[in-house]
C-alpha cells in the first residue's frame, strides 16, 4: 500500500511542508485535512460508520466522509475524490467554513487539523467501500445533536467537534 502524506499548513493554511499521515498524526502537527456533511431533500445527515479495521476510531460513527487533500488538490477537488473512495457517489460540494482543530485519541495519535467544511446534498443509497465504511444511515440534525449528548463515546471525536461548529453555522443561516 502506498503511503499517504498529508499537507502540513501553518495557521493561515499556507502549506509548510509535507509528511507521512502516521507521522503527522504522531507528531500532532497541523496538516490541511476535510469534512464533508452530506444531507438529503428531508435535512438528514448521511453518517458513516467507520470500518472495523480501521487503525484508530474503529466502529465510531462521523459525518458522511473526511479525509486529507493531497499535495496541489483543491479542497473541493478533494472532498469530491474521497466522498466517490468510501461511499460510492459523486455531488457537487461547497465550502461553509473552515477552523484548526486538536483532538488527541487514546491510541497516542492526534488529529490536528486545519479542517474545511463542506456540504452536498444527495438522495439516494451510497455504495460503500467495506475498507473504509462498516455502515451508513440518515438522521436528522436534531437527532445527532440529541443523540451525541446521550451516547457520546459512539461517535469519533473529531465529528464532536466539527458537528458542534456545523450545527452552529447551519443555525446562523436560519436567521
Amino acid at each position: 500500500m502506498e503511503e499517504e502524506f498529508v499537507v502540513l499548513v501553518n495557521q493561515n493554511d499556507e502549506q509548510i511542508g509535507l509528511m507521512a499521515k502516521l507521522e503527522a498524526h504522531e507528531k500532532a502537527l497541523l496538516h490541511r485535512a476535510f469534512s464533508v456533511f452530506v444531507l438529503n431533500e428531508k435535512n438528514e445527515i448521511m453518517l458513516q460508520q467507520r470500518a472495523k479495521d480501521k487503525y484508530h476510531s474503529p466502529l465510531l460513527w462521523t459525518n458522511t466522509c473526511c479525509s486529507h487533500q493531497r499535495e496541489n488538490e483543491s479542497n473541493l477537488e478533494a472532498g469530491r475524490r474521497r466522498l466517490k473512495e468510501e461511499m460510492g457517489f459523486e455531488t457537487s460540494l461547497v465550502e461553509l467554513f473552515s477552523f484548526i482543530y486538536k483532538a488527541p485519541f487514546d491510541n497516542g495519535l492526534t488529529e490536528h487539523e486545519f479542517d474545511h467544511v463542506m456540504i452536498g446534498y444527495y438522495n439516494d443509497e451510497p455504495v460503500i467501500n467495506r475498507e473504509e465504511v462498516e455502515s451508513w444511515k440518515w438522521m436528522s440534525i436534531e437527532n445527532v445533536k440529541s443523540d451525541m449528548q446521550i451516547n457520546p463515546a459512539i461517535y469519533t471525536e473529531w465529528f464532536k467537534i466539527i458537528f458542534e461548529k456545523f450545527y452552529h453555522h447551519i443555525e446562523a443561516q436560519k436567521r
